[in-house]
């Protein structure tokens, strides 16, 4: 199917704030972590980001299972990815959802974040975006554009179309693959601007946790190499 670029909708004053519902949807061994865990973190008062998994299962250094999360304020520190990470591994050891050797790492989304949820468009209106659709529009997945906000479940990104200028496009939220900001100084200005109002928040011994900032752990296969499964990402 090939969409072409709508005029973009009516602005509804009366419209609520988008929902803070994940619509990115992790597939194969990362979906089945995802569903362990963010119910875990939900209850210590965090958001699931989203869930990767690199690495080989069977390998000399296992499978690393990413993942990202954060406060509702969208601050995270090191003493938090701890947290998450003590209470997530003894769900999964539990659980036992991983057949192999892995390492699981928790951080914080980053500056270039992934955008997951319809208020993440919201919440960055104004930076800088790449989007991947899952079907074309216009003849493109791929846009890259400035950030408007989201309105009638369609997020609006002003973007450079080729003979044309700036142009406010719209795409449906359940069009959307992946989503990221654009690692750019007024990115990074405001990223430093948070992290000092998160520096006065904290506790004298508390620290900022960097955007790859990780609790690593090992765990061994208890089944036997017959029964391995390799991974999907």
């Amino acid at each position: 199917m090939n969409r072409e670029i709508g005029e973009p909708a009516n602005v509804d004053s009366g419209a609520q704030r988008p929902d803070s519902e994940r619509f990115y949807r992790e597939t194969g061994l990362a979906s089945e972590i995802a569903r362990i865990a963010e119910p875990v973190l939900e209850g210590l008062g965090y958001r699931l980001v989203r869930v990767q998994i690199s690495g080989q299962a069977g390998g000399k250094e296992g499978q690393i299972l990413q993942i990202m999360a954060e406060r509702p304020d969208g601050t995270m520190t090191i003493t938090d990815c701890e947290t998450i990470s003590r209470d997530v591994s003894a769900v999964l050891d539990s659980l036992d959802p991983v057949h192999s050797a892995y390492r699981l790492e928790v951080s914080s989304p980053g500056i270039d974040r992934p955008l997951v949820r319809p208020s993440d468009f919201e919440d960055w209106a104004g930076h800088e975006a790449r989007i991947e659709l899952k079907e074309l529009v216009s003849g493109r997945k791929r846009w890259r554009g400035e950030l408007e906000g989201i309105e009638d479940g369609e997020v609006r990104v002003v973007c450079d179309i080729e003979g044309q200028g700036l142009q406010t496009v719209s795409f449906p939220i359940a069009l959307i693959a992946e989503a990221k900001l654009m690692l750019t100084d007024d990115l990074v200005r405001e990223a430093l601007r948070s992290s000092k109002r998160g520096e006065e928040a904290v506790d004298n011994d508390g620290q900022e946790a960097p955007g790859n900032a990780a609790k690593d752990r090992q765990k061994r296969a208890r089944k036997p190499a017959a029964k391995k499964q390799p991974g999907t990402v």
